[in-house]
């Protein structure tokens, strides 16, 4: 007898319980941290899954069980190149079930990289398209095109960012909070698309009190400020009031989205080292830098307590390595 929508997303429900589990809370210690007399730990949740991790899970969870709540099973969304969210979708399809498209911005030789290659291998259809049409994505005219093209699909937007990828962070907002001992003065995390910080936003403004953590971003993208007006909306469409202080830090984007300085490098080597944290320069790179600059500069205050949640990503030092072999 074949399964109802509803029996199917509980059977997934529990398969993702099982292959799933909740990251650990990491405290790391440095001489920084202890000359302003601060705590940080890490929220490690590049250690969520091998190949499905950080915060692309946290956004795509509820967005696939939504899927098989109305009985679909066709995945549709949006990346670059390198994206990480591709890779994520590509992997999150292969191992629950769902077949995965993707409108990929840029040129068909591009799959021949790290990421859309293994893409590929998990059975995800790539479909590039120009620069120009890649912008129309938002538009609603363009959506109902692209519906009509996927008949049977339900199209995610990218990186995962809608008012069903802010349950999935609320998740990590409560985990958080069970594992945390002491109080929880400030959230740090690094900003794309803007819908991680909306979560962490959403997750931490349900039942508070007068201790709810500062939340900050690090903007990722040269220019960033309209992510403000991005994070505005996703709290509307998911019917949050934001209770908590948050901030959008964009100085710290280091040329733009992509653009990797050698002291950049250098930091996330030595960070590395010193922690045996693995991070990228592309996000989590540029959010422990900030967070170390921030600390110099004393945005916080003696006594409190940092989390900085590691959104993973590590899957893109493959198509950096790519990217350098090529320049030579």
């Amino acid at each position: 007898m074949k399964k109802s929508p509803i029996d199917q997303q509980k059977l997934l429900q529990k398969q993702l319980q099982k292959l799933i589990c909740p990251s650990p809370l990491q405290e790391i210690t440095h001489p920084l941290f202890d000359k302003k007399k601060i705590t940080v730990s890490v929220k490690r949740d590049d250690l969520l899954h091998p190949h499905i991790s950080g915060n692309k899970w946290r956004k795509l969870k509820f967005n696939l069980l939504e899927a098989r709540k109305q009985g679909i099973n066709h995945i549709v969304s949006f990346g670059g190149a390198y994206s990480n969210h591709i890779h994520a979708l590509a992997a999150a399809g292969f191992y629950f079930g769902f077949k995965t498209s993707a409108i990929i911005r840029g040129e068909a030789h591009y799959a021949n990289n790290p990421t859309l290659k293994q893409a590929q291998k998990w059975g995800m259809q790539l479909h590039f398209v120009t620069r120009k049409e890649y912008r129309e994505r938002h538009k609603c005219e363009y959506l109902q095109q692209l519906q009509l093209r996927f008949p049977d699909a339900f199209i995610v937007p990218e990186g995962g960012s809608n008012h069903l990828a802010l349950i999935g962070m609320s998740e990590l907002c409560n985990e958080i909070k069970s594992q945390c001992n002491k109080k929880i003065d400030h959230i740090v995390t690094a900003t794309g698309s803007g819908g991680t910080l909306a979560g962490l936003i959403a997750g931490f403004s349900h039942n508070q009190n007068n201790t709810a953590p500062k939340i900050t971003g690090i903007a990722v993208l040269k220019e960033a400020d309209y992510l403000v007006d991005n994070i505005n909306i996703l709290l509307q469409q998911g019917a949050i009031k934001a209770t908590v202080p948050w901030q959008l830090q964009t100085e710290f984007h280091g040329g733009g989205y992509a653009k990797i300085s050698a002291q950049l490098l250098d930091f996330c080597q030595t960070f590395e080292k010193q922690t045996t944290i693995p991070i990228e320069p592309i996000y989590t790179g540029k959010m422990f830098y900030a967070l170390f600059e921030l600390i110099k500069q004393d945005y916080f205050k003696a006594g409190e307590h940092i989390i900085a949640l590691h959104t993973g990503g590590l899957q893109g030092l493959q198509g950096l390595k790519k990217r350098a072999s090529d320049k030579k």
